[in-house]
């Protein structure tokens, strides 16, 4: 039985440590590193310098993002959450889809909506704010363009999405 149960809880560690990068060290990981410890990245830039960054999306109903950065040397530089405020902040009226995908990683799909008579794709991300409040953030596109025209954040309680339980990450 003690077997079983350290089994279980060695298991439920290594699960914690991979979601987000804990143990890799900047400067020391390399990729297959990340890779081996995070599991394969729902997306992947190749950047000319030889640089690359690699996103982890934790959703579909996750609260992050883990974009891991790469140096030209092929070592991890950075592991970092890139569902936050001070992130998000950042997303602003002209950027084209691949700016905001670098910046945010990719929305979950079944949260992509095309509204036909505005010619306005939108794109939506969870993420916990700072209040530790689910929320969501919206980046409307114009889908002509692919620029950004607008965005919206909100709280999934002010989307009425929270019901009866108290809503809180």
């Amino acid at each position: 039985m003690k077997l079983s149960l350290s089994i279980l809880l060695l298991s439920v560690l290594t699960g914690c440590a991979s979601y987000n990068g804990r143990g890799l060290q900047p400067g020391t990981a390399s990729l297959d590193d990340v890779i081996r410890v995070m599991g394969q990245p729902a997306m992947r830039w190749q950047y000319p310098d030889g640089a690359m960054q690699l996103a982890y999306p934790r959703g579909p109903m996750g609260v992050h993002t883990f974009m891991a950065m790469f140096g030209t040397d092929g070592k991890l530089s950075s592991i970092a959450n890139v569902l936050e405020s001070k992130t998000l902040a950042r997303v602003q009226q002209g950027m084209t889809k691949e700016q905001v995908l670098r910046m945010l990683g990719p929305s979950e799909p079944s949260w992509t909506v095309y509204y036909a008579r505005r010619d306005e794709l939108a794109w939506e991300w969870r993420y916990c704010n700072e209040w530790r409040q689910p929320a969501r953030f919206d980046a409307l596109f114009d889908a002509s363009t692919g620029r950004v025209r607008s965005i919206l954040s909100m709280t999934e309680s002010q989307r009425g999405l929270c019901g009866e339980r108290e809503c809180m990450c």
